[in-house]
């Protein structure tokens, strides 16, 4: 099923429906965004029919150039079986030659009144969002300190307690059990809740929870950037942990890596603490203060003094 498709666009831009209604549901498959000024002069050879066509100023003034025979047939190579919207801007007026061929063709005219270059702006930043690759985590995920961290583990282990406990320790939650993640650049991921259980926890003996009714609008937002990942474990004393914090592990969703913590839980461990020093810790790497960096330097100069002695 499209994600997109020209009446999304129809309906969230306001726009108006001129002509070409049978082809109002056409799919959009591509954020790219065309202006046909070369096409308007009679080049076709690449032209990218699966793009919404943008008609501006530049474009439209060019066209009432071309003599008659020259402006049918640069329409109706514009209109296409698989061009999904051509809209024309500043609410200029439709060419006549343009409503035959997108009628003919069921290309959806679509006409806005904003200016041609704030608007493939606005439209290509709902596009990327709304195209973006997507999938779904198990997991909470937390606005902590600014740091978005999301909490996995195996079913039982205390993500959602986790959770509450950030929540009333002022930080805010995105979403609890399902995560919904999409990738809207090449390195950056936006996380939120499905909204069946937008503001919901569930916790075990408990049941559901509303996080908004009980602790305030402050406590939930409904996205947020994904920046760490917390991996909650039940300690194993066989297992070996990073005790100095030098080795950085990471962990790939979709096309990007992200800083990973695999944290051991065990009876007597605050990790809502722990999850806070950790996305304070972050912030500092961030900003050139690396900690076990430090003390790794330090180290070395006490046994490198001790040798000359």
């Amino acid at each position: 099923m499209p994600k997109v498709r020209t009446k999304d666009i129809l309906d969230k831009f306001n726009l108006e429906l001129i002509s070409g209604e049978e082809g109002i549901n056409r799919p959009i498959t591509t954020s790219d965004i065309s202006r046909p000024g070369i096409e308007m002069a009679g080049y076709f050879k690449f032209y990218p029919a699966e793009r919404i066509q943008l008609l501006g100023k530049t474009e439209l003034s060019f066209y009432h150039e071309l003599t008659d025979r020259e402006k049918s047939s640069r329409m109706e190579k514009l209109c296409t079986d698989i061009t999904p919207a051509i809209i024309v801007t500043r609410g200029l007026e439709v060419p006549p030659e343009l409503l035959e061929a997108s009628e003919r063709e069921s290309v959806p005219v679509l006409r806005t009144t904003m200016k041609t270059t704030r608007f493939s702006s606005r439209l290509t930043n709902f596009l990327e969002s709304k195209l973006a690759p997507t999938t779904a985590v198990h997991g909470v995920l937390v606005d902590v300190y600014g740091i978005g961290v999301l909490i996995i583990g195996k079913s039982g282990v205390g993500k959602s307690e986790t959770a509450l406990e950030l929540v009333k320790r002022g930080h805010r939650l995105v979403a609890d059990d399902c995560v919904e993640i999409r990738q809207e650049d090449q390195d950056t991921l936006v996380g939120n809740s499905p909204e069946l259980i937008e503001h919901l926890l569930e916790i075990r003996g408990l049941g559901i929870i509303n996080v908004m009714t009980l602790f305030g609008a402050g406590a939930v937002r409904s996205n947020k950037r994904i920046t760490m990942v917390v991996n909650l474990e039940t300690w194993d004393s066989k297992k070996q942990y990073d005790r100095l914090g030098l080795d950085e592990e990471k962990m790939k969703i979709i096309d990007t890596e992200i800083t990973k913590l695999t944290i051991p839980v065990r009876p007597g461990r605050n990790l809502a603490v722990i999850i806070e020093v950790a996305a304070m810790n972050y912030r500092l790497k961030r900003m050139g203060v690396n900690a076990a960096q430090q003390f790794t330097e330090r180290l070395t100069d006490v046994i490198e003094d001790a040798d000359h002695e």
